[in-house]
């Protein structure tokens, strides 16, 4: 049967049954088949899960808040960030017939490079670039130069190509270039080898005379110490810009000085560009000399004429021969002839003289104890942190030894260094560390030990240089102080930074004031004393003994991390390497490392350097 409903829209037929209530047994059955559904059918999706809700911050523990806020910047985050970009494609490896898209496809947008990366980019070039430097000094050669050669002086306003005219004619990469005006500061000496004799010859600073700004002034102070002791100079300008009021300022001092002066107008890569070069001849000059310094156009021509100005060279008187007797002949034949004095450090080499690189965090006085230490003002010095660029040496002959201080620009954080100049700055004074014998460690005393510092110092560990921990500026912490509170304590300041440099517990430590030169004297005979003891040698004998003394038992060393030593041997010196002959061939565990090294100091010494250890297992598989 079908009922049939009249209304307003006309007729509707509904079918048999429709409309009736439903008898109780039937709808029992059907909530008995359902469950619990029934009562969740009409708001329940017929497919799927009901979609939850995201939590709101307010809805969620305040405990659980700052979670949830970090996520839902995440989730956000990820969003933004394109599947497809330049640098996941080229990381995406081809196989079987996968090729490119075509070029017709629009290609996806590129994500935007963060920061961080183009710092890491940026130290990678800096890496890469401070490969091409050099650490060497002038001295540093079998046969170093006559401190009285002549010298050549190459000045010029910033930014004209003095350090790449410099590194051209010295042939090596000893001054910092870059396009950052005002890199070079203090002045940097190097050998010209050319036509059969050396001279030497010095970098300076880009000279601006007019500015009264601290570091220009400094920079030009120390320009002027170049060309007072020079006996030629060159004068290096732009030849691809026009004149500036620097160079002629410049070239009106020069021209008073009656020395033997060249122009040398440089840049000037190409032919058409040569005949721009007499232009520069209004700043009064004789000898103007195009050149390319990047390329080595001209360099040669510039050399003769600088050379052929210089005083002649001197010939040094050979020695009158002396009639040996024969006693004399006898002792000789029963000594041996006198060598010179030879170290082992992985190959046989001359020692001429003790190479010490003064380190530390910017503006903890590295310059003014360099100018202590030389007795002139040899770098410049300033509040400025960051004043070093360049690496400066000077050589100090003192109670017949030679020591050679090396002035390295302060190691900042990575995230602190922004220009490329700075970076390079940065990875050549790890290089001149690593060059040189002994480290200064330079602590601010008011600042106390930082976390840098202690980086610094593990740089100086992990190279095997010997390290000696000196606290400046001493006396703002005793006689200057300022901050009301009564003078500091040497011992309990001394406790607190063998607290934060445990590692370095073997190096000594000195307080000084490199500005009021007091205490400087302690670090001649600190040096000398840690010198001394990198190079000295143990003979295996006393080695051997030696281990017959030591009680391993007291070694906190887990059982499974012990070996047994049969016998060591000192393979080489500066830093002391010993050989272990053990019978296995496993890593030494740190703590019995260190207890090792300890027993090894309480009897031969070595005070500031560390010890190497090197594993030799007898029954080593082949």
């Amino acid at each position: 049967m079908r009922r049939w409903l009249s209304g307003d829209f006309g007729v509707i037929s509904l079918p048999e049954g429709a409309g009736r209530k439903l008898e109780p047994s039937v709808a029992r059955n059907d909530q008995k088949r359902l469950g619990k559904k029934h009562r969740q059918a009409s708001t329940r999706p017929k497919k799927g899960r009901a979609p939850k809700a995201a939590p709101t911050t307010g809805a969620v523990d305040p405990r659980k808040r700052k979670l949830l806020s970090a996520k839902k910047a995440a989730a956000e985050k990820l969003k933004r960030v394109p599947k497809r970009s330049p640098d996941r494609e080229a990381r995406v490896t081809l196989r079987g017939d996968a090729r490119r898209p075509p070029t017709s496809v629009r290609p996806a947008r590129s994500a935007p490079v963060s920061e961080e990366a183009d710092e890491q980019r940026d130290w990678r070039e800096a890496e890469l670039e401070a490969t091409r430097y050099s650490t060497a000094s002038a001295k540093d050669s079998a046969d170093p130069v006559d401190t009285k050669a002549p010298l050549i002086a190459v000045c010029g306003r910033p930014n004209v190509g003095k350090s790449t005219l410099f590194n051209r004619v010295t042939g090596s990469r000893r001054s910092i270039v870059g396009d950052e005006p005002g890199i070079t500061r203090d002045r940097i000496y190097g050998e010209i080898d050319w036509a059969g004799r050396v001279v030497r010859v010095v970098d300076t600073g880009g000279v601006v005379p007019d500015d009264e700004a601290l570091i220009p002034s400094e920079i030009f102070r120390q320009a002027q110490v170049a060309l007072e002791e020079a006996d030629a100079i060159v004068m290096v300008v732009d030849g691809r810009t026009e004149l500036a009021s620097p160079d002629m300022e410049l070239a009106r001092l020069l021209l008073r000085g009656g020395k033997p002066l060249f122009l040398a107008v440089n840049k000037m890569d190409s032919v058409e560009l040569l005949a721009g070069a007499e232009n520069f001849r209004s700043l009064g000059f004789r000898n103007v000399m195009p050149i390319s310094a990047e390329h080595g156009t001209g360099v040669g021509d510039l050399l003769d004429e600088v050379f052929a100005a210089l005083p002649p060279e001197t010939v040094a008187e050979e020695p009158t021969e002396v009639m040996l007797t024969i006693d004399d002949e006898m002792a000789e034949d029963e000594d041996g002839p006198q060598q010179p004095r030879r170290l082992r450090s992985h190959g046989e080499y001359e020692q001429l003289e003790t190479k010490i690189a003064i380190i530390g965090r910017p503006n903890v006085g590295k310059s003014t104890l360099l100018n202590a230490l030389t007795g002139s003002q040899r770098a410049i010095v300033s509040p400025i942190a960051g004043t070093t660029r360049d690496a400066v040496d000077e050589v100090v002959e003192r109670d017949g030894h030679s020591f050679r201080f090396v002035d390295t620009a302060g190691i900042r954080r990575k995230g602190k260094t922004k220009l490329m100049a700075e970076k390079l700055s940065v990875i050549m004074a790890r290089k001149h560390l690593e060059a040189a014998d002994v480290s200064l460690l330079l602590i601010d005393a008011v600042e106390g030990v930082t976390a840098l510092d202690a980086n610094i110092g593990g740089y100086a560990h992990e190279s095997g240089r010997s390290v000696i921990i000196v606290v400046n500026k001493w006396d703002a912490m005793t006689t200057n102080r300022t901050d009301g509170k009564p003078p500091a304590d040497k011992k309990v300041y001394e406790q607190q930074v063998r607290d934060a440099l445990k590692y370095l517990d073997y190096a000594p430590l000195l307080f000084i004031s490199a500005m009021e030169n007091k205490g400087v004297d302690q670090v001649f005979k600190k040096v000398e004393l840690v010198a001394r003891e990198r190079r000295k040698r143990v003979s295996t004998g006393n080695m051997n003994r030696f281990l017959e003394r030591v009680d391993f038992q007291k070694a906190s060393v887990p059982m499974s991390k012990r070996v047994k030593i049969y016998y060591m041997t000192q393979a080489a010196v500066a830093p002391p390497t010993f050989v272990l002959f053990t019978d296995k061939d496993v890593k030494l565990h740190f703590s019995f490392e260190r207890f090792l090294a300890n027993q090894i100091r309480d009897s031969f010494g070595f005070i500031g350097s560390p010890i190497w250890f090197k594993i030799k297992a007898r029954n080593k598989k082949k």
